[in-house]
């Protein structure tokens, strides 16, 4: 539209965009780096949770797997990706953790107590499965309106409502079988970093006299 108008318009005149589509050219590129403040805020906060910079990548690699829905679900209905499936991108990294973070935490909690790492982590999918489904769900059912809103303004309900209702089912289906796979290589890229920081920090035996 913008080459058009420049092209057709006569000289002198002008134009300017309005509601969703100014705002969208307003914000151009920026919808980038708001997403990656959303990915670094979740990474930090857990970061000081679990005190590792490691172990919260596997929370984060799960984020992923639902915008693999999202945009699964755009492709296939040829739908357009607007300023409000953006918002809904947003808010599926704090949907997405949410299921990863039921899997991880419950795992780290049964390796403190010393199971094996691959069984903890089976163990944290298969207990937590059913909170996921639930909680995941809900939401889902909830959000079903926005997808199939009418009247005024349905425009912007489908759109965030698709994005959100095709990644939340993503994510609960992948959820429970990638994080566990990739809780399994961090905690063990993990624990091989602190026994090689431990024996760096040994004191070296001192000479018998």
């Amino acid at each position: 539209m913008d080459q058009i108008g420049e092209q057709g318009l006569p000289t002198g005149t002008g134009y300017e965009w309005t509601a969703m589509s100014y705002q969208e050219k307003a914000v151009g590129s920026q919808i980038y780096f708001v997403f990656g403040l959303a990915l670094l805020l979740v990474y930090f906060v857990l970061a000081g949770q679990y005190e590792s910079w490691i172990l919260p990548l596997s929370v984060i690699l799960g984020v992923p797997l639902a915008l693999l829905g999202t945009v699964s679900a755009l492709t296939i209905l040829g739908a357009a990706s607007n300023l409000y499936t953006q918002i809904g991108l947003i808010l599926l990294i704090a949907l997405g953790s949410k299921n990863a973070i039921l899997i991880v935490e419950y795992a780290r909690q049964r390796r403190a107590e010393g199971m094996e790492i691959v069984t903890a982590a089976v163990e944290g999918a298969r207990l937590r499965f059913r909170p996921i489904l639930m909680t995941s769900f809900a939401f889902i059912l909830g959000v079903f309106p926005l997808v199939i809103a009418t009247g005024a303004g349905a425009g912007a309900r489908r759109s965030i409502g698709l994005a959100v209702f095709s990644g939340m089912i993503a994510s609960t289906c992948l959820v429970v079988v990638f994080v566990p796979s990739f809780y399994v290589v961090m905690q063990r890229i993990e624990e091989r970093w602190r026994r090689r920081g431990a024996r760096h920090e040994m004191p070296a035996p001192q000479p018998s006299a």
